[in-house]
C-alpha cells in the first residue's frame, strides 16, 4: 500500500520515499508520515510494514558490455551529465561512490523552474523526472562508463514510468544529454543494449532534450549516506551500492562524495 497522500487524482505511488523528515529539517506536513516517526515504530514494525509496501525490492544488477561508442577525449577535466532512474536517493548514492565523480546532486529535469519542487513534481503532471546531475572528471571516468553504471547498477532501464515500488512519470528512465556528443553516445548505447538482448524486455530509457536541471530540496541531498538504515534505503538502494562495488571494483570508492562537502572542479 502506498504511503503517498491521495491529494490529487494524478498522484503517483511512492512507497516510503517521503516518510520521515531528515534531521534538522521540517518539510511540509503533507510529506511527513507521523505514524513512522517514532523510533519504537521503526524498530518494531518497519520491516513488517514494508514487506507489503516494498514488495518489489531492489532490482538485480545486470552485467552488460561497455559502450562501443564513447566520447572522444578533449582534455577537459570537468563534465556534467544528467540521469533519471526512479527515486533520486539511490541513483545519487550510487554515483557518489564512483571514482572520478566530484559531485552528484539530486534534483529535477524535464520540466520548468516554476514546478521544480518535490510537492509539485510528485503529482506526476509537471514533465519533471527525479534526476541526478553528475559532475565528473572525464580523465578518470568517461561518460560512456557512467552510462554503463547507470544501465547496469543504478536502475532498471526496462521499467516504464516506474522503478520498483514507485510509479509515475517522475520515476521514468531518461537521459538528458548536455551535448551532441553525449546524445550520440547515449543513443548508440541504448541501441547496442537492445540489440544484445541482455535484458528480458526492451530498453525503456528515453534520450530527452535537456532544458535545465533544478536542485532538489536540501533534505533530499545525501539521503542514502545520512540514512543508511532507513527502510526504503535498506531494501531498494543499498543493494545498488553493493552491486557497484562488485561489478565495478576499479571505479568504486568507499567514501562517497557528498553534496555538503563536494567542490565542482
Amino acid at each position: 500500500m502506498s504511503k503517498l497522500d491521495k491529494e490529487s487524482p494524478q498522484a503517483s505511488q511512492h512507497a516510503g520515499h517521503d516518510i520521515v523528515a531528515p534531521r534538522g529539517t521540517t518539510p511540509p506536513a503533507s510529506r511527513v508520515r507521523r505514524a513512522l516517526l517514532g523510533a519504537t515504530a521503526i524498530a518494531a514494525g518497519a520491516l513488517a510494514w514494508q514487506s507489503g509496501a516494498f514488495a518489489f525490492g531492489a532490482q538485480d544488477a545486470v552485467v552488460i558490455a561497455a559502450p562501443k561508442l564513447d566520447e572522444p577525449s578533449t582534455g577537459a577535466r570537468t563534465e556534467t551529465a544528467v540521469f533519471a532512474g526512479g527515486c533520486f536517493w539511490g541513483v545519487q548514492g550510487v554515483f557518489q561512490h564512483v571514482k572520478g565523480v566530484t559531485k552528484a546532486e539530486s534534483g529535477y529535469a524535464g520540466g520548468t523552474a516554476k514546478t521544480a519542487d518535490y510537492e509539485t513534481v510528485s503529482t506526476g503532471s509537471t514533465g519533471h523526472a527525479e534526476s541526478v546531475q553528475v559532475t565528473f572528471d572525464p580523465q578518470q571516468v568517461s561518460y560512456g562508463k557512467l552510462l554503463q553504471i547507470y544501465f547496469s547498477v543504478a536502475h532498471n532501464p526496462t521499467e516504464v514510468n516506474r522503478q520498483g515500488p514507485d510509479t509515475g512519470t517522475q520515476y521514468r528512465s531518461a537521459v538528458f544529454p548536455m551535448s551532441d556528443a553525449q546524445r550520440q553516445v547515449a543513443s548508440a548505447y541504448i541501441a547496442q543494449l537492445d540489440a544484445s538482448r541482455v535484458y528480458s524486455k526492451p530498453i525503456a530509457t528515453k534520450v530527452e532534450k535537456y532544458t535545465g536541471f533544478y536542485a532538489a530540496e536540501a533534505y533530499h541531498q545525501d539521503f542514502l549516506t545520512d540514512h543508511p538504515n532507513y527502510p526504503y534505503i535498506v531494501i531498494n538502494d543499498m543493494p545498488k551500492v553493493r552491486d557497484l562495488k562488485r561489478l565495478f571494483p576499479a571505479l568504486y570508492r568507499d567514501t562517497p562524495v557528498l553534496v555538503k562537502t563536494a567542490s565542482d572542479r
